[in-house]
């Protein structure tokens, strides 16, 4: 998990432009995305009201890479979304959705923590850097997910997590198995 650190705060000032408060320059979207993937927790204030624009902006940047063809949510997602926005009552979807994201970075954190801990390959020569090509392919096919999260994960039953454990246990194997020959 990427450490905790204080949210980048990020001001927006009349002209519209953004304005990062650490490095005293203006950044654009995409550098705001950029933070994000580098596991930063971003604050988008607007500098004469002091309203929260956090929400508004990301909204935004999805938006944004959504219409560039870089498709993340399925069609259905977003047409629940907007159903869930559409009823008027209140919603299980983002409860559900922030619990889906703990899961996901939860066992992305798990995967890189027991291949370390448990592989008895750690010892072998040129294993540090297998490791950093895996951790650079898992970090890859998250999209980078490493914030973190205050909302507590529900329980999970201990007979899946073994079974998906011993699961992974077996494909990095294979996957070990595969760089093995490709040397």
């Amino acid at each position: 998990m990427a450490e905790t650190k204080k949210s980048l705060l990020i001001k927006r000032y009349a002209s519209r432009r953004l304005y990062n408060t650490e490095t005293s320059d203006y950044v654009t979207l995409e550098d705001i995305a950029g933070f994000i993937r580098d596991g930063r927790e971003v604050q988008i204030v607007d500098l004469k009201s002091g309203d929260d624009l956090t929400r508004q902006y990301l909204l935004q940047i999805i938006a944004e890479h959504e219409s560039r063809g870089e498709n993340v949510l399925p069609i259905d997602v977003l047409n629940d979304l907007v159903r869930s926005y559409m009823t008027g009552k209140v919603s299980v979807v983002p409860e559900f959705l922030q619990q889906s994201f703990a899961m996901l970075r939860d066992g992305q954190s798990k995967v890189m923590e027991n291949m370390t801990s448990m592989n008895p390959l750690s010892n072998m020569p040129g294993f540090d850097a297998m490791q950093a090509q895996q951790e650079a392919f898992m970090k890859a096919m998250t999209g980078g997910w490493q914030g973190g999260s205050t909302t507590p994960e529900p329980p999970k039953p201990q007979a899946e997590s073994s079974e998906d454990l011993d699961a992974i246990k077996r494909q990095l194997s294979e996957l070990q198995d595969k760089l093995s020959k490709l040397k």
